[in-house]
């Protein structure tokens, strides 16, 4: 650990303490690009589709609040 701290000290521009040089701060951005790139493209599930426009139109969201309310369930006592 200490070498990784000496080799990120030595490349880092002069006059500056500390702080990642440009190399890995470019491996850092890659990763992170890949990562949420693959969770972009699983797009939104429906449920949370649903749920936006309810949101979006508080009457219905009003109205399926008061049928949920009125629908017995199962395991309610």
């Amino acid at each position: 650990m200490q070498e990784f701290k000496a080799q990120t000290m030595k490349k880092s521009a002069p006059g500056t303490k500390g702080g990642l040089n440009a190399e890995i701060q470019a491996r850092i951005g890659h990763q992170l690009r890949a990562m949420y790139d693959d969770v972009v493209r699983q797009g939104v599930p429906d449920r949370f589709t649903d749920l936006i426009k309810k949101l979006d139109d508080p009457q219905r969201a009003a109205e399926a609040t008061q049928a949920a309310d009125s629908t017995p369930s199962e395991g309610r006592d």
